[in-house]
């Protein structure tokens, strides 16, 4: 078993933390502009599906390889090689813009690339967290990872419009490239230890290596099956989230819609802040099942009726949680897996709990456009049932009905899988990775001073 020798603070993860953020805010941009340049070309949603499916599809085919690249080779490196490449993809779309020769095509090429490079990117760096904070402030650095995918989610939509129309596209994308330097140089002058590895692993083949991550959760059945539960969550969820623009634009107005979408990123800040401060729960999985059922509560509130505050509300509501949800699983993973291990089990934790995703993407559209709408119609199959009553009839209402469903499916999912005794005693039934003197003998001075008061 690995096991960490060199002393860790919370300094070299806030370094690099900052200039992820930074990064991704700049990806944020760009991924906003070039959804308004799609739309100019095209007027069509098919191109974003398309460009959503290869921008995910690397992430799950790619799990296995890319964890054991994160255990094998120093996580440093990774991150840096990574990083490199996406901001070389980055440029290239300048310049293919520049000299006019920029196609949807490329889009789709460019956002496969990017997330190949990210697929190998996030395992070495979610790897990395361990060997950096001490164990007692790893939910609070889990909650500041969130915050940069809140903030990524937040920040684009307000300032990306206005930079659109002063510098176009070209502008936006230059700002991008330029972001990546604040993530390299973070890299560069951060110190990341690495886990011994273990001898039998450097001689073992690179398949058997790669797949090292799933027979570790094999074994340990209650981690495999928190796994599995959050993959049935991201698709319940994502069935019903990927419906939201065509839910409240039957209704309202684009306006209204960037209220709603802004409502949710401040949620997930929120949220986020709240986890980096608190510290997390000390009983993970109770509190995990908790959390998600009340957000899960909040979607179901999101489709409730066609009122704008209601939708924004029941979008606050569920993305407020889901990273204290998210944060607390992430710190389950890191104390109970091996540390030279952590790379291969997260990257397979990721291809597995985003496998089902596609599905959810390419299914709901289909089943709200000609089963649940028109079944909510006037006259439709359910406009007169108690169902009605609740949700109302009219545009909108078969999808707010699929909202509801998804919501209180997952509040029973939920409860089901704590009825699994191996996933309610995880905290329990396996060891943890890291002693909890540890705790004491390594936390900086820096790491202190960041737990308030009243923690």
């Amino acid at each position: 078993m690995s096991s960490i020798k060199e002393p860790k603070n919370m300094n070299a993860f806030i370094t690099i933390w900052i200039g992820q953020l930074v990064s991704i805010v700049g990806s944020g941009l760009t991924g906003f502009a070039l959804g308004v340049w799609i739309f100019q070309q095209t007027g069509k949603a098919t191109p974003f599906a398309i460009t959503v499916l290869f921008g995910s599809l690397p992430a799950v085919l790619l799990g296995p390889v890319a964890g054991s690249v994160a255990d094998r080779f120093n996580r440093k490196k990774v991150m840096l090689l990574a990083d490199t490449g996406n901001a070389l993809v980055t440029f290239i779309a300048f310049l293919l813009l520049m000299t006019g020769q920029l196609e949807i095509w490329n889009i789709y090429l460019i956002a496969l690339v990017g997330s190949i490079f990210s697929a190998f990117q996030e395992p070495a760096f979610a790897a990395s967290i361990v060997m950096l904070v001490p164990r007692k402030d790893l939910q609070r650095a889990n909650g500041l990872t969130q915050m940069t995918n809140a903030l990524g989610n937040l920040v684009p939509p307000l300032i990306a419009g206005l930079l659109f129309g002063l510098i176009g596209l070209q502008g936006i994308i230059l700002i991008d490239f330029i972001t990546y330097f604040a993530a390299l140089g973070t890299i560069i002058i951060s110190r990341i230890p690495q886990p011994e590895m273990d001898v039998t692993e450097e001689k073992s083949s690179q398949w058997r290596e790669a797949m090292a991550g799933w027979r570790y959760l094999r074994v340990n059945g209650g981690l495999l099956g928190l796994v599995f539960y959050f993959a049935v969550v991201n698709f319940m969820i994502n069935f019903a989230a990927v419906l939201t623009s065509p839910m409240v634009l039957a209704v309202f107005s684009p306006a209204i819609l960037g209220y709603v979408q802004t409502a949710g990123g401040l949620g997930m800040l929120i949220g986020s802040l709240m986890l980096s401060i608190w510290g997390g729960p000390k009983k993970k999985i109770l509190s995990i099942m908790i959390f998600i059922t009340i957000s899960s509560l909040g979607l179901a509130l999101a489709g409730l009726r066609p009122n704008a505050y209601l939708i924004a509300a029941g979008y606050f509501m569920m993305l407020l949680l889901i990273p204290m949800a998210s944060g607390s699983s992430q710190a389950i993973f890191q104390t109970k897996v091996p540390l030279g291990l952590q790379g291969r089990v997260f990257a397979m934790r990721s291809m597995i709990s985003r496998s089902i995703m596609p599905i959810a993407f390419l299914s709901a559209g289909p089943l709200a456009d000609f089963i649940f709408e028109p079944m909510m119609r006037d006259g439709g199959f359910l406009a007169n049932t108690f169902l009605s009553q609740i949700v109302g009839v009219g545009p909108g209402r078969g999808i707010g009905l699929i909202f509801i469903i998804a919501g209180l499916g997952t509040v029973i999912v939920t409860w089901l899988a704590y009825l699994n005794p191996k996933i309610r005693t995880i905290e329990t039934s396996i060891p943890d990775v890291i002693p909890e003197q540890e705790e004491d003998e390594n936390q900086p001075a820096f790491a202190k001073k960041l737990v308030p008061a009243s923690d």
